[in-house]
């Protein structure tokens, strides 16, 4: 089965954390997720991600610390999810790849439904406080 490698980031900003949603009409359309996107051949991760915002939100990031690393097999592939913590650089995030963005708290995250390769790392930001707190 073939590994799809993804790069996403958690971006924060003022206590909440960016969240993008899939367009309807795409792979587990409507669903949120954290931004980014595939990782192409010969590229790092950290550059996939900082990539991906520009292409899909029009905005600039430093790309941090890994925080989580998720391998989820889907009943026709699997994906290598991983997971960065980012500093917001410059411009305002715009819907460009994406169907809509939102900016949500710790506690408004489970108003939201999310692909169940996200699950492990959604419990994490619920339940670690400290995530959210060290963020700018």
């Amino acid at each position: 089965m073939k590994i799809v490698e993804v790069a996403a980031g958690l971006v924060f900003h003022q206590g909440r954390l960016l969240i993008t949603q899939r367009y309807p009409d795409a792979h587990l359309g409507g669903l949120w997720e954290f931004p980014g996107g595939k990782r192409e051949e010969g590229e790092t991760f950290e550059a996939c991600l900082a990539r991906e915002l520009v292409e899909e939100l029009g905005m600039e990031v430093e790309v941090h610390e890994l925080l989580e690393e998720i391998t989820h097999h889907y009943p026709d592939k699997a994906v290598l999810l991983r997971f960065y913590r980012c500093g917001w650089k410059q411009h305002e995030p715009r819907p460009l790849g994406c169907h809509a963005l939102q900016w949500v708290t710790r506690e408004q995250l489970r108003q939201y439904v999310f692909p169940a390769a996200d699950a492990r790392l959604l419990s994490r930001l619920e339940n670690e406080p400290a995530i959210f707190a060290s963020c700018p």
